[in-house]
C-alpha cells in the first residue's frame, strides 16, 4: 500500500466533505510540560471527531450502485456518527451497531441522522463481528473503524495537513485505538517528514494494540471501561492497521484514567476546547511522558463528542 500516494487522492477527494481543521499553538500545555505545543483541533471537525474523514473516503471511494445497496458499520459512537453522516450527505442507506456500553449521547446523535442502530451486548469486537455478518448477509458494504487501506488513508490526511500547518515538530501525540489514526498520520509523516517521531498513547485499561505491537503480534485481551471509550476494545485478527502502526509508531505509552480526567480538565478548562476521553488520552500521553521532546510537539485532539455524564465526572469529581 502506498499510503502517501493514497492519502493525497483522499485529501482530494474528501476536499467538499470535511472541514481542514486548524491548529492552535497551547501556551497552558506548554507551562505545565515545557516545550512549544501546538493542538491540531480535530474536535472541531464536522461530526465532532477525525472520524469522518476515514468513513466519508471510504463511502466516497464505492460505485455509486454499491452505495445504493447499502452500508453498515460498527462503532462506539464517533465511526458510527461519522459513517451515518456520510450516508445521509451521499444519500445511501445505514445501519449501525454499537457495543451495550457505548455513550448514550453518541447513540442518540447517531439516531437523530435518521439511521437503524443496533446494540450487541459486550466487547466492541463483537459489535464488529455483529455488522460484518449482517452486511454480508444483505450485500450491502460494511466500513471498518479502522481496517480498511481507504479508511486509513482518510484519517491520514490529518497528517497531510499538519506538516503543512506546523514546522518541524518533533513529535506528534496521537490516541490509539485500533490503530487507524496513528497508522494514517504516522504513515504518511514517515513517507514526508521521517525525522518527526509518532508517540501513540493509550488508556491502560484497554492498550490492546500498544501491548500487540510490543509482543509483536495481535493479542486477545480484554478490555475495562475507561474514559476513552472511543479506543476501547479489541483488535481484529488480521487488522492491517498492526503492520502500518509497526512501521509508522516509534513508541507507545499508557495513562491512567486519573492522568486522562485531568489532561480533559486542563483542556476544557484552561485551553477552552471541548474534549472527550480519546483526546484526553493523547493530552495525558504529552504530559506523562518521560522521554517528551524538547523541541515542537502537536497534539490530536480527536474528538469532542463526550457525554453528559462522562463530563461530569470529569468535571465535577
Amino acid at each position: 500500500m502506498d499510503l502517501r500516494r493514497q492519502v493525497e487522492l483522499a485529501a482530494e477527494r474528501i476536499r467538499p466533505y470535511v472541514r481542514r481543521t486548524p491548529v492552535e499553538r497551547s501556551p497552558v500545555l506548554a507551562a505545565a510540560a515545557g516545550g512549544d505545543v501546538w493542538l491540531k483541533l480535530e474536535n472541531q471537525q464536522i461530526t465532532g471527531s477525525f472520524k469522518l474523514r476515514g468513513a466519508i473516503n471510504k463511502l466516497l471511494s464505492l460505485a455509486p450502485a454499491v452505495r445504493a445497496r447499502g452500508v453498515v458499520a460498527a462503532s462506539s459512537g464517533n465511526h458510527g456518527l461519522a459513517v451515518a453522516h456520510g450516508a445521509a450527505v451521499l444519500g445511501c442507506p445505514a445501519r449501525i451497531f454499537v457495543p451495550d456500553a457505548a455513550s448514550p449521547a453518541k447513540v442518540e446523535a447517531i439516531r437523530a441522522l435518521g439511521v437503524e442502530v443496533r446494540s450487541e451486548p459486550g466487547d466492541p469486537l463483537r459489535a464488529e463481528e455483529a455488522a460484518r455478518r449482517d452486511a454480508a448477509a444483505r450485500g450491502a458494504t460494511y466500513v471498518s473503524p479502522y481496517n480498511d487501506p481507504q479508511v486509513v488513508a482518510g484519517q491520514g490526511t490529518i497528517g497531510r495537513e499538519l506538516a503543512r500547518q506546523i514546522d518541524e515538530p518533533a513529535a506528534v501525540y496521537v490516541a490509539l485505538g485500533g490503530g487507524g489514526l496513528a497508522a494514517g498520520i504516522g504513515g504518511y509523516l514517515r513517507a514526508v517528514a521521517p525525522a518527526i517521531e509518532i508517540v501513540a498513547c493509550s488508556p491502560e485499561r484497554s492498550p490492546v494494540m500498544a501491548r500487540s505491537l510490543a509482543a509483536g503480534e495481535i493479542l486477545d485481551l480484554p478490555s475495562r471501561p475507561t474514559l476513552s471509550d472511543g479506543t476501547a476494545g479489541g483488535v481484529e485478527p488480521g487488522a492491517i492497521t498492526f503492520e502500518l502502526c509497526r512501521r509508522a509508531v516509534d513508541r507507545c505509552l499508557e495513562v491512567t484514567e486519573e492522568e486522562i480526567a485531568a489532561a480533559m480538565r486542563l483542556v476544557i478548562g484552561r485551553c477552552h476546547q471541548l474534549i472527550e476521553g480519546a483526546a484526553g488520552v493523547a493530552v495525558a500521553g504529552f504530559l506523562a511522558d518521560p522521554k517528551r521532546p524538547s523541541g515542537r510537539a502537536a497534539i490530536v485532539l480527536c474528538g469532542a463528542n463526550a457525554g453528559l455524564d462522562a463530563l461530569r465526572r470529569v468535571l465535577c469529581d
